[in-house]
């Protein structure tokens, strides 16, 4: 099969960048307002919400986020046994455009329907656009990982596009304005997919197709088990970083609305746009990072998936440090400074560059093909399971209080950090080579 290639990477690529840019737009940024409008006062006489109370708003927050990503299951299964990736993306891509939409009416049933539409619609069309950016790609190829890299960062060009956008037209003109504007987004990346499909041919067709129509369900090799439990592992690494990470969208979001210092030069910053900068900080340094691990793993440096993502773990927890320290300056002060935020964001972002690329790139080379798209949906399942997590800790900082929380998450990530690292010969072991990669290949 021969795919035009731009950049030394397949054109497909890009048309996978922009699909899911435009997705993450309307995510992120439906997801940058959704606990903002939720705890906004019912009596208030411009822009209204629900006027729920913090803990309520951050519950349905959590039940919500962890069902996005647990509805990826059933959709990578269905991808693999019946419709196929693309017709998977394009299934997931209506749903969320009708999700998003109807979001943007305003009455309690339609707001529940659309998020049950956006529920789907993601399920149907995240695992499986990231498994399709894994068939572009041999199995050893270098390229593999540094194409990962650049469709992370189109999703966090949309990510930042959506939680700024959105969060100004939703705070500053009203919440349904918002939500109006992320289902645009979707409607956008929906018709990139729909005109791209001339550059994915020969990737993602329907299982129905093959050759051998006993291909979705042949056992396993003793191998293949072997990495199987691997990826099961690695899925335990990812609740642990999302469960933490994931107080983006929720406590420290309120953290920014309730409690920091948001004016700068006489205008205050929307609460929900500090999401954004972790999209900046991932747009910015990326390619850095991806650059730096290749740049390690020349100089024969360990640089193995699971290497990268305990020191990611790591990392990520050395940002609540941060708020720890924003923490003591409230309780001091009555306020803290937004640049403990922007910190925090930073080193969340550099453990995320450590994990989020590495692990898509891990999973499409360790996972049988038959089953490439559910083991990608039950990595997106573990995420979900980290945000619901992030969602009941959230709650648990009105017991403890905030410092005595962010300081635990830090001392925890850290710790569970080193405990990958000493357990990391034996975990390689069961990879049986796979991340030997062919270094000739880059140049092909």
């Amino acid at each position: 099969m021969k795919i035009t290639s731009v950049f030394q990477h397949p054109t497909g690529l890009y048309i996978l960048f922009f699909t899911e840019m435009w997705e993450r737009f309307s995510y992120y940024g439906m997801r940058a307002i959704l606990v903002l409008f939720l705890v906004s006062e019912s009596s208030r006489a411009e822009n209204p919400g629900w006027g729920w109370t913090d803990s309520e708003a951050l519950a349905l927050y959590g039940w919500y986020t962890m069902a996005v990503y647990l509805a990826a299951v059933p959709g990578g299964w269905l991808a693999d046994r019946w419709l196929g990736q693309k017709r998977a993306v394009i299934l997931g891509g209506f749903l969320l455009c009708a999700g998003h939409l109807i979001l943007a009416l305003e009455t309690v049933c339609t707001f529940y329907t659309g998020l049950a539409l956006i529920i789907a619609g993601v399920g149907c069309l995240k695992p499986n656009i990231s498994t399709l950016v894994g068939e572009l790609y041999a199995p050893k190829d270098l390229r593999r990982e540094a194409g990962f890299y650049l469709f992370y960062i189109g999703i966090n060009i949309g990510a930042l596009l959506g939680m700024v956008g959105v969060a100004v037209v939703g705070e500053f003109y009203g919440w349904q304005l918002g939500f109006g504007l992320a289902g645009l987004g979707m409607v956008l990346g929906q018709a990139v997919f729909v005109w791209g499909q001339r550059y994915l041919r020969g990737v993602g067709d329907s299982p129905g197709r093959q050759k051998d129509n006993d291909f979705v369900v042949s056992p396993l090799t003793y191998v293949e088990k072997d990495r199987m439990r691997v990826l099961l592992l690695s899925f335990l690494i990812v609740i642990v970083f999302w469960g933490a990470y994931e107080q983006a969208g929720g406590l420290m979001t309120l953290y920014a609305s309730e409690k920091t210092d948001r004016f700068v030069g006489g205008w205050e910053i929307p609460a929900g746009a500090f999401q954004g900068a972790a999209a900046l900080y991932i747009i910015l340094f990326g390619l850095a990072v991806a650059y730096f691990w290749q740049r390690w793993y020349a100089a024969g440096q360990e640089s193995s998936a699971l290497f990268k993502m305990a020191v990611g773990v790591m990392v990520m927890g050395l940002g609540f440090l941060f708020m720890s320290a924003a923490s003591v300056q409230f309780e001091h002060t009555g306020s803290s400074a937004l640049w403990w935020l922007l910190l925090a964001y930073f080193f969340h972002v550099l453990g995320e560059l450590c994990i989020s690329p590495v692990a898509l790139s891990f999973i499409t080379r360790l996972a049988p093909l038959r089953y490439a798209s559910f083991m990608m949906g039950t990595y997106f399942a573990a995420t979900g399971l980290g945000n619901k997590l992030a969602g009941e800790l959230g709650r648990y900082a009105g017991q403890v209080g905030e410092f005595a929380l962010f300081t635990g998450i830090a001392v925890f990530c850290i710790a569970f950090g080193l405990l990958l690292i000493a357990l990391l010969r034996p975990l390689n072991r069961l990879t049986h080579g796979i991340e030997q990669v062919d270094t000739e290949s880059a140049s092909t």
